[in-house]
């Protein structure tokens, strides 16, 4: 959607757009492994609840973008995702396997890495039902205007942003790993 966003509205060639928007994704490569180590030593919970309410924050800048949102409050955006991302996975993924024997690692690092594909390809299904119902069979214009487009990415953030603020309750919700001595999840799970 950002990139439709930055080539149509911004009028940027699908390489600069691709260069803007790696802005997320070399945060995340560079800030992962120090969340990691940061999650054995604080509470992970907490560590990846910052990472969905910063997720959170990055996903509202972008349902409120307009054709006059300055450039730098999109890469502001892209910021916020990264490092939300990077705040939330690692100290996510040592929870869950702090939560099981060691002889289940493999079922539930399977099971994490199988939610975690679900997540986005229900996150791209519902993208994709947004756009198709406020795009419909419209092509997008080459010079403009970019009405249903516009409508069609803040939707498609604010619904994001929504899943997001959910996903920080759940996150919250759930129980203290340094506290608890959780049981382990994968135990439902009988071996043939």
């Amino acid at each position: 959607m950002l990139s439709l966003y930055l080539q149509k509205i911004y009028g940027l060639d699908a390489l600069t757009a691709g260069i803007i928007m790696i802005v997320q994704t070399l945060l995340m490569a560079a800030l992962s492994p120090v969340t990691g180590k940061l999650s054995d030593r604080f509470e992970p919970r907490i560590l990846a609840s910052a990472g969905m309410a910063t997720c959170a924050i990055g996903l509202v800048l972008f349902a409120m973008i307009s054709p006059g949102t300055p450039l730098w409050l999109v890469v502001a955006g892209l910021m916020f995702l990264g490092v939300g991302v990077a705040l939330f996975v690692s100290p996510n993924t040592n929870a869950i396997m702090s939560s099981v024997e060691k002889r289940d690692y493999a079922v539930a690092s399977s099971m994490v890495s199988t939610m975690r594909m679900i997540g986005g390809i229900l996150g791209l299904g519902i993208t994709n039902l947004i756009f198709t119902y406020f795009m419909g069979h419209t092509e997008i214009p080459a010079t403009g205007p970019y009405d249903l487009l516009m409508k069609s990415i803040q939707v498609a953030f604010a619904v994001m942003a929504v899943l997001c603020i959910i996903g920080l309750g759940l996150s919250l919700a759930r129980g203290n790993l340094r506290k608890d001595t959780a049981k382990p999840i994968v135990h439902a799970i009988k071996k043939p």
